[in-house]
């Protein structure tokens, strides 16, 4: 895992979840953009491993990118996903 994260200053978004029950709502796009406004403003990367790749077009509506493919043993697929600051 320690090859994808950046070596310069990052911001890492360890998860973001909204309950079930209020998916459809807009609070995972809200909770997204309040936490990219403050890195854009600072200048820094966001970071984030997503642990369903169905979230990634989700993450990828916000600027980003997938940067690899983590694989360990029988456990499931991790995919790093890394965003610059606009």
């Amino acid at each position: 895992m320690k090859q994808h994260h950046p070596l310069e200053p990052h911001w890492f978004l360890p998860l973001i979840g909204v309950d079930p029950s209020c998916h459809g709502q807009g609070l995972g796009t809200a909770l997204m953009q309040y936490g990219l406004v403050a890195r854009d403003r600072d200048g820094k990367l966001a970071y984030l491993d997503s642990t369903k790749l169905s979230n990634i077009p989700f993450y990828e509506r916000f600027g980003f990118e997938l940067v690899g493919k983590i694989e360990i043993g029988h456990h499931p697929p991790v995919y790093p996903m890394l965003r610059r600051p606009r």
